[in-house]
């Protein structure tokens, strides 16, 4: 339990996270944008999961909130108050330093084309695994409209995994709600939700999803540092000179080098039958295009057949993958000022997609 933050420190996270929001909530669909501020909503005014939403209550709030950011969306981040000091809201070793005797965590850093994220919060758990520290976050006292469960923190000397359960939460009931409107069957989802038994009671089922969907989040992560160790700093530099297509497609590749590598091999190995449904129903987009046989794999295993098929293709797309990700690398490496395109066209390419 912590002992609450220090005056004035919540109300600094927030300012930066509406700062935040004002300047790339407008990147996201308009789609999107709705449900996140419906459940970004329910939080700000401390309403239960699956609480009913006046339209127009939700409609003044939304109009209210962008008029802040009008005013907001000028003006440099805020220092944070830290006992005597006034600390850098990107300095998050000083901050956590100065929190932790309260109990509280601190997290911000720089997620989706260099969109800031900044969050407040209590601090769950502190652990270690294969070298790099995990810190779980609990209840949030100061969030934005876009809240990632789980990220790799690689500022700093040493690499860390945030990991929020709230937001995990939160996403679980989005998710749980959207289904719910139409109930579709033979989805992964369903079978998410069968194996939680979340259509039954969801607040009884949650903390085992936060449990195990933690872990999955951590062995993700875990992959993605692999993946960093044979990649860095050189796949973090071509990045940012990509376009956002390609650089969606150069992301879904470093995403199936970390789940290829630990998520899926360790689920199956485990037998966590629930996570593996959840890892499906969220394997969509570009992740899905470069690798449209793993989803044929999946159906297998959920036929019966062990996980011959899904251990198969684990295997082959690491293998495809790692040798995608060293070409788009050396290409990078060759192309001077058209490295970008060349970048886009291997990632585009028919060869870029992986057979199973």
């Amino acid at each position: 339990m912590s002992a609450g933050p220090p005056p004035g420190l919540a109300a600094a996270v927030q300012i930066n996270c509406h700062i935040a929001d004002a300047r790339h909530a407008a990147d996201l669909t308009l789609c999107t944008y709705l449900l996140q501020m419906r459940e970004f909503h329910r939080w700000e005014c401390g309403l239960p999961f699956g609480a009913p939403l006046a339209r127009e209550a939700v409609g003044a709030w939304i109009a209210q909130r962008e008029a802040l950011w009008s005013a907001l969306e000028d003006r440099p981040f805020e220092p944070l108050p830290c006992g005597a000091a006034v600390v850098d809201a990107f300095d998050v070793a000083a901050v956590n330093d100065f929190l932790r005797p309260l109990g509280l965590l601190y997290g911000a850093g720089l997620v989706s084309a260099q969109r800031p994220v900044f969050f407040l919060a209590e601090r769950h758990g502190l652990a270690r695994r294969e070298g790099l520290q995990v810190h779980t976050a609990g209840r949030e006292l100061a969030r934005g409209l876009m809240a990632p469960p789980a990220v790799l923190d690689r500022a700093g000397d040493a690499p860390a995994i945030v990991l929020r359960r709230e937001s995990l939460a939160r996403w679980c009931w989005e998710k749980f709600e959207a289904w719910s409107l139409r109930r579709p069957t033979g989805s992964a989802f369903e079978a998410a939700v069968r194996a939680y038994g979340l259509d039954h009671d969801f607040d009884a089922a949650l903390p085992r999803w936060l449990d195990e969907q933690g872990e999955a989040l951590v062995l993700h992560e875990l992959g993605e540092a692999r993946a960093g160790q044979r990649l860095d700093p050189a796949w973090a530099e071509m990045r940012l000179a990509l376009p956002r297509r390609a650089d969606l497609y150069a992301r879904a590749v470093r995403d199936h080098l970390a789940d290829l590598a630990v998520t899926l091999p360790t689920l199956l190995e485990r037998r966590a039958d629930a996570s593996i449904h959840v890892w499906f129903a969220n394997y969509d987009g570009v992740r899905e295009l470069l690798f449209p046989s793993l989803t044929a794999a999946y159906a297998s295993w959920r036929q019966g057949d062990g996980g011959r098929a899904l251990h198969q293709a684990v295997s082959s797309g690491e293998r495809h993958f790692d040798r995608l990700a060293q070409q788009v690398l050396d290409g990078h490496a060759r192309g001077g000022d058209a490295a970008a395109a060349a970048v886009e066209r291997l990632l585009t390419a028919d060869a870029a997609v992986c057979p199973g």
